[in-house]
């Protein structure tokens, strides 16, 4: 027996993708956007499987980011098929105060890759550099001043 699935069209795949990153951006809940299956990577986490473990994984970023800022002039989209790939910029202040701005500090710069499959988020591959704060910048000649 085949699945039922809802027919998408890019614009739509589009507006699923933007609506989760407006809701980061305003603090509010956007798992419901997301498949109970979901696969989610996030860069030195690494690949998280269904809806629990995708909010074990915001809660551990939570930790680490205080808010953030997509810049939503700015972005690139690809979409092929169920894909569809957000590259953009971004601003924010971490926990501990230290603000970033891509293009004026080393984090803000990221690619998005979402898989979405009857407006549902299936796959989400989140690839940045999450030293939002520069603090790691000893292991890294070039970031030195």
């Amino acid at each position: 027996m085949a699945v039922p699935r809802q027919i998408m069209t890019d614009e739509q795949r589009k507006s699923v993708a933007l609506e989760y990153l407006k809701r980061l951006d305003r603090g509010v809940d956007f798992f419901e956007l997301f498949a109970d299956d979901i696969q989610i990577y996030f860069p030195k986490y690494g690949v998280v499987n269904g809806v629990d473990e995708a909010k074990k994984l915001f809660s551990s970023t939570a930790n680490v980011i205080a808010r953030v800022w997509h810049d939503y002039a700015y972005f690139n989209f690809i979409i092929q098929g169920d894909l569809v790939v957000v590259e953009g910029t971004s601003s924010g202040v971490t926990t501990k105060g230290i603000e970033w701005r891509a293009g004026v500090t080393h984090a803000g710069r990221w690619c998005d890759v979402f898989e979405i499959r009857d407006f549902k988020i299936q796959r989400l591959f989140i690839y940045l550099d999450p030293d939002y704060g520069d603090e790691d910048i000893s292991r890294y000649p070039w970031l030195k001043k």
